[in-house]
């Protein structure tokens, strides 16, 4: 069985340290949650402040980072939760970006959706990292926000 627990960052980072196919540890976040299944860890969300700074207007956050060991339902439940604290702290949008190579099930599952691509292959300008930092791929940016929360109260 299936449940979320707090985590620190520590922790968090430890794992996506771990267990993350392309991305490292981030250094700041709002709050980490994580998925237990009874004492293992099975996977961890990092949420903070959007990275880019035309989302960043005081009401959205961004899933920065989301990691499982592959545990089945738990890259959906994480999402749904980190949704569910984003809300109770009073904010109007959470949004994370997935690689257009992934399906983005788990999203989807958890009430989600996908808004299209957005940035480029690499990051660019004067602050561009000397080795990409990620996968040279378009992304997708997916959401969520108050009218899927007015939705999801409608069909209950």
């Amino acid at each position: 069985m299936l449940e979320i627990c707090p985590v620190s960052l520590k922790e968090a980072n430890a794992f996506v340290a771990e267990n993350h196919r392309h991305h490292k540890p981030v250094t700041g976040h709002k709050f980490s949650i994580a998925c237990a299944d009874g004492e293992k860890i099975v996977g961890v969300a990092i949420v903070g402040r959007p990275v880019s700074r035309h989302l960043d207007d005081g009401w959205t956050l961004e899933v920065n980072r989301l990691c499982t060991d592959g545990t089945r339902n738990a890259c959906s439940m994480l999402y749904a939760a980190a949704w569910r604290a984003v809300r109770a702290m009073g904010y109007r949008k959470l949004i994370t970006y997935i690689l257009d190579t992934e399906p983005g099930t788990s999203l989807r599952a958890a009430g989600w959706r996908c808004v299209g691509q957005a940035g480029g292959l690499r990051w660019t300008g004067k602050r561009r990292p000397e080795v990409d930092l990620c996968p040279a791929q378009m992304k997708l940016r997916w959401e969520i926000g108050e009218e899927a929360a007015l939705e999801e109260m409608g069909a209950q």
